[in-house]
């Protein structure tokens, strides 16, 4: 895949497919890009430019076929492949994450959680028990993870990360708030803020308000 692909396209992907799999569930087998783009409230050259960084998948005077054209942008997104993923965190945020998160969709197993309150210790999520967050690195070694989930206080996360790194994790989707790039920048990380959205949602109800 071409490097240069910008993230903007990137960040659209898991749309296209999320909407490829809506029409799969209604019975639908081909669309436009016309029609897909009416459906999305986006344009057709958008979809047409973005799918062509990647190849040509419809064909002129047919559309795409929406089964396949979900299972190309999936193997894009590399959700047909599986990733060993452990969660550090289990309080509310981490198990309603490990819960109602099905990871086998998306190319990724659940396969620990972990962490640091004895409380918590020997409860089950998601079929798993939580661990202590002082097996981690022994877990670690033995299973050899390749992504973690971070749903930890920004002030514990950063000896987390640089124990995790050590023991050979380096892909991190980050609910911590703490700057991992910042300390690690070969670090690959999708950082997640919540409250950003709310202050961003705050923002467009004032904004609308004062536009009526």
């Amino acid at each position: 895949m071409d490097k240069n692909i910008s993230k903007s396209v990137i960040r659209r992907l898991p749309r296209y497919y999320r909407f490829l799999e809506e029409l799969l569930n209604e019975g639908i087998e081909k669309i436009s890009s016309s029609q897909l783009a009416e459906r999305m409230r986006s344009t057709a050259s958008q979809i047409r430019q973005d799918l062509n960084c990647f190849g040509g998948f419809g064909q002129q005077g047919y559309g795409y076929n929406v089964a396949e054209l979900r299972a190309e942008i999936g193997a894009i997104l590399n959700l047909d492949r599986e990733r060993s993923v452990i969660l550090i965190g289990a309080g509310n945020l981490g198990r309603a994450i490990a819960s109602h998160i099905d990871f086998s969709q998306y190319g990724c197993r659940l396969v620990g959680i972990f962490d640091r309150d004895e409380s918590l210790l020997g409860q089950s999520i998601a079929g798993l028990k939580i661990c202590s967050t002082n097996v981690l690195g022994g877990f670690c070694l033995e299973n050899k993870p390749e992504m973690a989930v971070l749903c930890i206080p920004r002030e514990s996360a950063e000896d987390t990360v640089k124990l995790l790194t050590d023991h050979g994790v380096n892909v991190f989707w980050n609910f911590s708030h703490y700057d991992i790039q910042g300390e690690f920048p070969n670090a690959t990380v999708e950082n997640v803020h919540l409250t950003d959205s709310l202050m961003t949602l705050s923002y467009s109800m004032e904004n609308k308000t004062q536009n009526t």
